[in-house]
């Protein structure tokens, strides 16, 4: 069911890891941001959505913000440049379906379209500071912070922050450990979203609860990084005993960066 968080912004989440559709109204017809994830979702989109889908976005390279429906139509659908070419290198792999299938919980495997629609991105030029379509501003904040092209878009007429994977209510902070330098890339990006889109009155984070409270999800943020940084544990309602029900899990991701964060200070400290 389609929500409406500011004038012309509905969204819609899913049952899986609270994950949000993104709809902009438009003059010709909708953008579609990060849509998904079950099949029986997206069919239920389609059919929702009033107006035509005239483009689409993806916020980074992960599979569940990669999906797609033939009844959603044929628009271009974006992404930054580096996430395009990182989806595209892996399209071009003759068993790519399986090593997406592979990255998918076994209990929705079955649910999740992994198709000939699948990751077809448009990467769009590393100067374009705003999607390109008929319809509000909506800038593209590109940072590294979770994952290597990642992008936080905001809809400035509506002052709606779409932030992708992070500044959520339910989940820390998640790294790109693939990076030199996780954490500082993640600090840089919370910098970046804050300088660009501070004003915003609604945040709609990849997974989690839409919220009015923007900077209070940076500061929380920030405070988890620097005590991950430090090998401090950190205060933070969204592990140990205040985590939120059905996400108890979360600390068990949280011990594993800890323990990644240590064998790089370890590592680099004998090097």
């Amino acid at each position: 069911m389609l929500r409406q968080v500011a004038d012309g912004v509905l969204v819609h989440e899913s049952e899986f890891l609270k994950s949000n559709t993104v709809v902009v109204h438009g003059g010709s017809g909708v953008l579609l941001i990060d849509p998904g994830v079950l099949s029986d979702e997206l069919v239920c989109l389609a059919t929702d959505l009033r107006e035509p889908v005239v483009a689409g976005f993806s916020t980074h390279p992960h599979w569940d913000h990669l999906l797609w429906h033939v009844g959603l139509g044929e628009p271009p659908r974006y992404g930054t440049a580096r996430c395009a070419a990182l989806i595209q290198a892996k399209l071009s792999e003759p068993d790519w379906q399986a090593g997406v299938v592979g990255m998918i919980p076994e209990d929705i495997a079955g649910q999740v379209p992994v198709d000939e629609v699948f990751g077809r991105l448009t990467g769009l030029p590393a100067e374009t500071v705003r999607i390109p379509w008929n319809g509000p501003a909506v800038r593209i904040i590109e940072h590294q912070g979770h994952a290597a092209g990642h992008a936080a878009l905001l809809i400035e007429e509506g002052g709606v922050l779409v932030a992708g994977d992070m500044l959520s209510d339910v989940l820390v902070p998640m790294l790109a450990f693939s990076a030199a330098d996780p954490i500082e890339d993640y600090f840089a990006a919370l910098q970046l979203i804050e300088d660009a889109a501070g004003d915003a009155e609604v945040v709609v984070p990849g997974h989690g609860s839409v919220g009015g409270d923007l900077r209070v999800r940076i500061d929380q943020d920030r405070a988890y990084l620097e005590a991950l940084r430090d090998g401090r544990a950190p205060d933070d309602p969204r592990i140990g005993p205040s985590a939120k029900r059905g996400y108890e899990w979360v600390a068990g991701v949280h011990d594993w960066q800890s323990n990644q964060v240590t064998q790089r200070r370890e590592s680099a400290e004998t090097s």
